[in-house]
C-alpha cells in the first residue's frame, strides 16, 4: 500500500478526527477501571461488586451503540458525535466538582460514561464511508486504534489519584476532551451521499442475516475481550497479585498498548492475507492465552497495605503480564481483522452493522468483567471466568471454519478484496 495513494483515496482530516474522537471517548469510557480502588475505598464493597461497577460503563456503551448508529444515519455522524461528547463532558465536569459519594452515584456516572463507549458507532462508519474497499482494513484499524485512550487512563490516572485525589483525574481529562471536540467540529466531515432513514425493521432484517450474527459473535470475543480486560485488569492485579494501584495501572497500560497499537496492523494483515485466515490464527492465540492465564496461581501477599510496587513485584505477576500482553495483542489485531470483513459484506449498511457489532462487542466486555467477579465470588479464584472466555474463542475459531468457504465464494469473490 502506497501512502500517497491512500491519502488521496479518501478524506484524511476526517480519518484523523475520527481517530482522536474515538481516542478521547474511549478514555472517558474506561476511566472507572483504573480508579475504582480509589473511588470505592471507603464504601466497604465486596470484590464482585467492584467488578460489576467497572462493567457498567461497558454495558451502557454497548446498549447505546445501536441508537447512536441510528442518530448518526439520521442526523449525520458529525452532529451526533458533537452532542454525545458534550453530554460526556458535562457528566465528567459534574463528578470533578461534586464527586461520587455513593454506590448509586458511581452506577449513574457509569451510565453517562457509556455514551463515550457508544462513540464507536459514530467514528468508525464516518471514516469508513470515505474510502474504497481495498483500504477498509487499514482505515477501520486506524480509526479503531483510538481505543488506545485506555493506555493513557491506566498509565496516568492512578498516579494523579495518589497525589491529588481521584476527582482531579476527571479535571485533567476535561482538557483533552474539550480540545479534541473543537478539532473534531472543525475538521471532520460526513461523506457525500444521501443518508437513508433507519428503522427498527432494518435492524431486524440484518439480525435475520446469519452473517451479521457471526460478525457480532466474533466481535463479542475480540472487542469484548479487549475492553473487558482493559476495565477489569487494574482491579484484577490488585486482588490477584496484591500490587499497588499505581503499579496495576502501569502494567495494564503496557498490556493494552499492544492491543491498541496493533489493531491497525491486524487490519493491514487482513487486507493482505484475508480477514478469515488472520482471524483464525488470532483466535488460536487467544484460546492459548486464556487457558494459560486460568491456571496461574495467586501471588504472595504484599508487605504493606499499599501493595507491591512495580520494582518489587513477584515473578508470577510478571509471567501473567506476559501472557496478558500476548492475548490482548491478538484480541486487538482480531478487532482489526473483523472490521476488514464487515465493510466488504455490508457496505451499504455499514452504519447499522457498526452499531450492532459494536453493541455485541461491548456486551462481551461487560460479561468478561462480570464473569471474573462472579468466578472470584463463587470459586475463590478467577480461573473459571478465563476458561469460559477461552471456550468462546475456540467456538469462534470453529465458526470461521464453518463459514469460510461460503464467504469466499459469494460476497468475498464479488468484493474483489482478500477474504
Amino acid at each position: 500500500m502506497k501512502f500517497a495513494e491512500f491519502k488521496k483515496a479518501g478524506h484524511w482530516p476526517t480519518l484523523l478526527a475520527a481517530f482522536l474522537y474515538f481516542d478521547i471517548s474511549f478514555m472517558a469510557w474506561v476511566a472507572l477501571g483504573p480508579l475504582i480502588v480509589y473511588i470505592v475505598h471507603d464504601m466497604n464493597l465486596a470484590v464482585d461488586e467492584k467488578f460489576t461497577l467497572v462493567a457498567i460503563p461497558v454495558l451502557a456503551g454497548a446498549l447505546l451503540r445501536v441508537p447512536m448508529g441510528i442518530f448518526a444515519d439520521l442526523f449525520g455522524a458529525k452532529q451526533t458525535g458533537i452532542v454525545a461528547q458534550l453530554v460526556v463532558i458535562a457528566a465528567t465536569g459534574w463528578v470533578c466538582y461534586f464527586g461520587l459519594p455513593s454506590k448509586l452515584s458511581v452506577e449513574l456516572f457509569g451510565l453517562a460514561l457509556g455514551i463515550g463507549g457508544a462513540s464507536f458507532a459514530v467514528a468508525l462508519p464516518q471514516a469508513s464511508r470515505w474510502y474504497p474497499p481495498q483500504y477498509q482494513g487499514v482505515v477501520m484499524g486506524i480509526a479503531g486504534a483510538g481505543n488506545m485512550g485506555v493506555v493513557l487512563d491506566t498509565m496516568f490516572a492512578p498516579t494523579i489519584a495518589e497525589y491529588w485525589g481521584w476527582q482531579a483525574v476527571f479535571g485533567v481529562l476535561l482538557v483533552p476532551m474539550l480540545l479534541i471536540l473543537a478539532y473534531y467540529a472543525y475538521a471532520a466531515k460526513d461523506a457525500p451521499g444521501e443518508r437513508k432513514p433507519i428503522s427498527l425493521k432494518a435492524y431486524g432484517g440484518l439480525l435475520r442475516d446469519p452473517d451479521s450474527r457471526w460478525f457480532m459473535f466474533f466481535y463479542f470475543i475480540t472487542f469484548g475481550g479487549f475492553v473487558g480486560l482493559a476495565n477489569a485488569l487494574p482491579l484484577y492485579f490488585t486482588v490477584q497479585y496484591h500490587v499497588s494501584g499505581v503499579a496495576a495501572g502501569l502494567l495494564v497500560s503496557l498490556i493494552v498498548a499492544f492491543g491498541s497499537g496493533f489493531r491497525p496492523v491486524g487490519g493491514l494483515i487482513a487486507d493482505r492475507i484475508g480477514g478469515i485466515r488472520s482471524l483464525s490464527m488470532l483466535f488460536g492465540v487467544v484460546v492459548a492465552a486464556y487457558v494459560a492465564i486460568a491456571f496461574m496461581p495467586e501471588g504472595p501477599a504484599a508487605p504493606t497495605p499499599a501493595g507491591w510496587a512495580l520494582t518489587q513485584m513477584p515473578r508470577i505477576a510478571w509471567m501473567s503480564v506476559l501472557l496478558f500482553s500476548i492475548g490482548v495483542l491478538a484480541l486487538g489485531m482480531g478487532n482489526g481483522a473483523v472490521f476488514q470483513l464487515i465493510p466488504l459484506r455490508f457496505r451499504q449498511e455499514i452504519g447499522l452493522m457498526t452499531g450492532m457489532v459494536g453493541c455485541a462487542g461491548g456486551i462481551g466486555g461487560f460479561f468478561l468483567a462480570k464473569a471474573l467477579g462472579v468466578s472470584k465470588a463463587m470459586t475463590g479464584g478467577f480461573g473459571a471466568g478465563f476458561l469460559f472466555f477461552g471456550l468462546l474463542a475456540l467456538l469462534g475459531f470453529l465458526g470461521l471454519a464453518m463459514v469460510k468457504v461460503r464467504w469466499r465464494t459469494t460476497w468475498g469473490a464479488a468484493s474483489g478484496a482478500r477474504v
